[in-house]
């Protein structure tokens, strides 16, 4: 009877066994479902770059080969008048004490310095000076200049080297149509060592009458107190700067300085300018 029975047990457990496996297979596939959620990464702005306007550079136009002196000076105040204005109306130095120091500071342009540097009033780096710069000869071997990328910001720099200086601060209560007070001031200031230096700078001024750029600025009308016509002198064989001097009233240094003279040599027939040469 009991080996009948054993069986029966053994397999019900068997079959009991087999529902609770399928019971539990089944709640496992009723688990519910986790969505994904995709989120949309945000699409950037453009950004608009705003394009960095630049000055115009200065246009600077050549003397024609050959030219004289004159006309080589003629030249360089054409170029820069407008800029040496435009630096009197913002810092109050007279265009024409800027123009006469640029002309003979730069050779009217043709200087190493300029040429390669931009650089038109000799102004050296200095210990603030944080720009590009070019080493040339001056007092001493390769000493350090200021370089300029545009003439323009040369004759800027030379505003501000004269305003940011206090030694140059009685300059500045002079009237700005006193070219002569100007010209001793700066001497007077330190600004140059030769002691020529105020009249050259009268006698360049006086030559192309450059008071008349003071005189746009100030607005004032140009009283003409040059002749109309420029004078001038043919060399005579036995003729030297000293007799023409005494002749016509005139220092040689001026007559030098009228003519673009370097040396007091003159030759038969050349022509002397008598006047101030005006700037056409």
């Amino acid at each position: 009877m009991l080996k009948r029975i054993l069986p029966l047990i053994f397999i019900s457990l068997l079959v009991l066994a087999s529902c609770k496996s399928k019971k539990k297979a089944i709640s496992t596939s009723n688990k519910t479902k986790t969505e994904k959620v995709i989120t949309k990464k945000p699409i950037p702005k453009k950004t608009v770059v705003k394009e960095k306007t630049e000055t115009p550079k200065t246009v600077i136009k050549s003397p024609p080969k050959n030219a004289s002196y004159a006309e080589v000076v003629s030249n360089y105040i054409n170029n820069y008048s407008t800029i040496a204005k435009d630096e009197m109306a913002k810092y109050g130095i007279p265009a024409s004490i800027t123009l006469a120091q640029g002309i003979l500071e730069s050779g009217a342009g043709r200087g190493e310095l300029t040429k390669k540097a931009n650089n038109h009033f000799g102004i050296k780096c200095h210990t603030t000076w944080t720009g590009d710069r070019v080493y040339h000869d001056d007092d001493e071997l390769q000493e350090c200049f200021r370089k300029y990328k545009d003439p323009k910001y040369s004759f800027r720099d030379h505003s501000l080297f004269l305003t940011g200086r206090s030694r140059y601060s009685d300059l500045f209560s002079l009237r700005k149509d006193d070219y002569k007070g100007w010209a001793r001031g700066l001497k007077k200031a330190g600004y140059a060592t030769d002691p020529k230096y105020p009249n050259k700078l009268i006698s360049i001024i006086d030559r192309y009458d450059l008071t008349k750029y003071d005189q746009e600025v100030l607005g004032k009308k140009k009283t003409n107190n040059s002749p109309s016509k420029v004078k001038t002198y043919t060399v005579q064989k036995g003729d030297t700067l000293y007799s023409l001097s005494r002749r016509f009233n005139v220092t040689i240094q001026t007559l030098k300085d009228y003519n673009g003279l370097e040396s007091d040599t003159i030759s038969v027939g050349q022509v002397l300018y008598l006047h101030p040469v005006k700037n056409q």
